[in-house]
């Protein structure tokens, strides 16, 4: 059989784009200050770059924040939760994460928990948006994406913020229903990790504003002084070190995003290399989606369940899968994540070649084959 090309489908850190080499960061500003003229303008680069692909309004502020996604839904928590309550979505391992912050570590007093098992949405039409409202895009650990943005009213009081590191470049954002939207380098575009990026409107720069929360912040949480955005982050500044390595990085990925059409083209990629899925899916003796309904299903992290076996053969026949797919060389990082139901996960992303979903596709049932053979 022929095997992939790329055989890495990891969901994060996430396969480079195609013709990726070093020598793409040869122009990095390394040895230099990131306060430089010069740095800082390569970071504006970034955030100037990413707006455009987007389609952000140019109304919203976009910064370069530390800790990957994870730092700039931290930050977005920290220091804008607190005057409403809160409704909170959960459908998935990093979804339930926000939620196990916002109850366990703020302790905040009103806070409502949506949650929906592994394969599903919850019933979106419960969200009080009097409230706020914290949720994830895409689901990256159960595959499981929303399909719009109708669910969010447009004359919300409260504020929608919406953690989409693995939807950001592959997936349409409403971005008139959101107010915080944040993602990471190492997703869709590929780029390295450590670093954050995190999308304000003007109704989330208001409340920034107007409110202070009633916990002590981390200066890494920090985005007001004296009461006022500090705009010099949205600019190209960031609040710590970062790695101009991974901002050279970061824009090769940009420039590439722009060469295959920009977000339309990024879009079209993922939505292909999920179809190519979806048909082997409906062909496939074994294999099913973990998301029930076909609207929902990810185009970025694809994830695979097994059909008819039963649940305590699971996790040993999926760990055998992933076994034997590393061996064969034909797709790395594969397996499910730790907190979901056993199963394959497969990053479809825009900078996966439909090629090489194609080519590892008969793999999976080798694999499958094998695993049952023992």
């Amino acid at each position: 059989m022929l095997k992939p090309e790329c055989p890495h489908f990891s969901s994060g850190p996430c396969a480079k784009r195609p013709g990726f080499s070093l020598s793409a960061l040869e122009g990095a500003l390394l040895g230099r200050s990131h306060r430089a003229p010069a740095s800082r303008a390569r970071m504006a680069e970034v955030i100037e770059r990413s707006r455009a692909i987007l389609g952000m309004p140019a109304d919203w502020r976009l910064g370069i924040v530390p800790a990957s996604d994870t730092g700039a839904v931290e930050m977005a928590l920290w220091s804008l939760l607190g005057p409403r309550g809160v409704d909170v979505l959960a459908w998935e391992s990093f979804s339930a994460e926000w939620a196990h912050d916002i109850t366990q570590a703020l302790k905040l007093p009103d806070v409502r928990l949506l949650k929906a098992p592994y394969g599903k949405l919850p019933d979106l039409g419960a969200v009080d948006w009097a409230r706020d409202c914290v949720f994830v895009w895409n689901g990256t650990t159960s595959g499981v994406r929303l399909v719009n943005g109708d669910w969010i009213t447009a004359d919300r009081e409260g504020l929608a913020i919406c953690d989409a590191t693995s939807a950001a470049f592959a997936m349409d954002l409403p971005w008139d229903r959101l107010d915080v939207v944040t993602w990471s380098w190492q997703k869709v575009l590929g780029g390295e990790a450590a670093h954050g990026m995190l999308a304000l409107s003007p109704r989330a720069v208001a409340r920034l504003e107007s409110h202070t929360p009633a916990w002590p912040l981390p200066k890494v949480f920090r985005l007001t002084k004296g009461g006022k955005l500090i705009e010099g982050i949205f600019r190209g500044d960031t609040i710590n070190t970062p790695s101009m390595l991974c901002v050279e990085d970061a824009l090769d990925g940009l420039r590439w995003a722009e060469s295959v059409g920009g977000l339309k083209g990024l879009v079209a990629r993922a939505e292909g290399n999920l179809k190519l899925v979806a048909d082997w899916v409906s062909r496939s003796k074994w294999a099913e989606f973990l998301a029930e309904d076909p609207a929902t299903r990810s185009c970025t992290s694809v994830c695979l369940r097994f059909r008819d076996l039963a649940p305590e053969h699971q996790a040993e026949i999926a760990q055998r899968m992933v076994t034997y797919l590393e061996a064969e060389g034909v797709a790395l990082d594969a397996a499910h994540y730790r907190d979901a139901p056993p199963g394959l996960r497969l990053w479809c992303g825009a900078t996966v070649e439909a090629a090489d979903v194609a080519a590892v596709l008969p793999w999976l049932d080798a694999a499958w084959g094998a695993a049952k053979r023992g």
